[in-house]
């Protein structure tokens, strides 16, 4: 088309060569990709689409272009996916704590599955590996028992909300950024109480008039709280960070909290002037009650501080462990290495099927938290090494029967990667939330060990995180 002499692109044009950012498409999706969003293809390019799954068709935007891929904003749905259904959260699609309310949990299951085997053939180049059907979360909302939210001086407001001019926020984080904070009233992730809990500490706050934390200024006085709940014993912990002790504000709250709530049992005061934006304070003050609740996993009780980790999905926890000790085949004879051991969790559900278990731990409060709680289960054949991982296992004197490693997301560092490899442990079981790592390590280890098979465990409904375990045996004569 031309006007003036001059060529002029066509308003919406949807060819790869002719794309660029701010040019609308309409696209069919075809897949999910890890991390969540849907992919389409236009000429071949790959446009990845935020909110999209597979089968929709779609209009968007594009507002990334690079040489392989496109990123584009969904606009419009001009026919839903049959697997799409509507989220009943309000704040769906807005927060960054759920990415799939709008696909259908029989299909998130599937499309979890799919990432694990996709890593492990892809990135893992490991051919034929068994994946199992993901072990389903027994809950798809109210399933946490934590839950984080942050305060914020300026709130973010989700389209087609009234905005007002109140310089004030406690809610979730937009996907992606720091600074913006959804005002939220309640989160489905968390128990109803919680969500009693969250409105009334915020309407207090509110009231206080201390300032809330600017997360780009960094001056303001409250700056998160967070909620824990132990469904076992019906308890609930209540920790309020803040930047600075300020008693005279904080022991009414507590005080009306558990006079409000009969279930509130303990409530805490982080208090934190570090900028990074890590709910966990340098000093803690316990307002109400013993600060700690305990919690169950199967038969044993575990006691939890404000800042010690522990399952986020206790009946997907007991799965998952369950399946750690089914792939660790103990006959009561073995000595059991546990890397990265966390509060204990695993080395106290093999304890009572093994000789002896050694964990290794670097944080000092997580060591402390699983003495503690191999002390209140009575479980005398555990010892704890505290220290980095690397130079504990260096200075390792003997070779276990069976190796358990649950590293974090970005999976085992070389310098243990190369240990593990010259312990030469008959077993392995490797568990992890993050299927790329997890494949790029079982790489390096399949020259040595065989991967025999592989089971998912859904710890996190309507996000695109899944658990996986991994059954690694020695192979014979290597």
């Amino acid at each position: 088309m031309r006007e003036g002499g001059k060529e002029q692109e066509l308003p919406g044009l949807q060819t790869a060569m002719g794309l660029k950012k701010g040019t609308f498409v309409e696209l069919t999706v075809d897949r999910v990709a890890f991390g969540g969003p849907g992919v389409a293809r236009l000429d071949g390019l790959v446009i990845f689409v935020r909110g999209a799954i597979p089968g929709d068709r779609i209009r968007a935007q594009v507002y990334r272009k690079k040489k392989d891929y496109a990123e584009a904003r969904l606009l419009e749905i001009l026919e839903p996916s049959a697997d799409r259904v509507v989220a009943p959260c309000p704040y769906s699609g807005h927060c960054g704590g759920c990415q799939w309310q709008h696909l259908r949990y029989g299909r998130q299951l599937e499309y979890k599955k799919e990432h694990v085997h996709d890593a492990i053939a892809r990135i893992g180049a490991i051919p034929g590996v068994p994946v199992h059907d993901p072990l389903p979360s027994d809950r798809i909302f109210a399933y946490r028992n934590k839950m984080e939210f942050s305060f914020a001086d300026r709130p973010w407001f989700i389209p087609g909300v009234e905005r007002d001019d109140s310089p004030f926020a406690l809610g979730l984080h937009v996907p992606g950024t720091f600074h913006k904070v959804i005002d939220v009233e309640a989160c489905l992730l968390l128990e109803e109480r919680g969500n009693e809990i969250l409105r009334h500490v915020k309407a207090y706050a509110k009231e206080s008039r201390l300032p809330a934390y600017g997360l780009k200024s960094h001056q303001g006085f409250w700056r998160f709280l967070t909620l824990r709940h132990s469904e076992a014993f019906r308890e609930w912990m209540v920790n309020i960070v803040t930047s600075e002790e300020q008693r005279a504000f904080l022991e009414p709250l507590a005080g009306s909290l558990t006079s409000t709530y009969s279930n509130v049992k303990t409530v805490l005061n982080n208090i934190t002037k570090r900028r990074a934006a890590v709910a966990v304070g340098e000093k803690e003050v316990v307002l109400s009650g013993p600060g700690t609740i305990d919690d169950r996993l199967g038969p044993f009780v575990f006691r939890i501080s404000a800042n010690s980790f522990f399952q986020t999905n206790p009946s997907s926890a007991q799965k998952l462990y369950n399946k750690v000790s089914e792939f660790a085949e103990l006959e009561g004879s073995e000595v059991v290495l546990d890397l990265y051991s966390g509060t204990g969790t695993i080395p106290i559900f093999l304890a009572g099927k093994s000789k002896q278990v050694i964990a290794m731990e670097i944080a000092t409060t997580a060591v402390q938290d699983g003495e503690r709680n191999c002390k209140v289960n009575g479980i005398e054949n555990c010892r704890f090494i505290l220290g980095d991982i690397r130079e504990s296992l260096a200075g390792l004197r003997m070779r276990p029967d069976v190796l358990i490693i649950d590293p974090p997301r970005a999976g085992m560092h070389q310098d243990v990667l190369n240990r593990v490899m010259t312990i030469s442990a008959g077993r392995v079981v490797y568990v992890s939330c993050n299927p790329a790592t997890l494949a790029r390590d079982l790489a390096e280890m399949s020259r040595e060990y065989e991967v025999v098979e592989i089971q998912p465990v859904d710890m996190f409904p309507h996000t695109f995180h899944v658990e996986a375990v991994a059954k690694l045996r020695r192979k014979k004569g290597v």
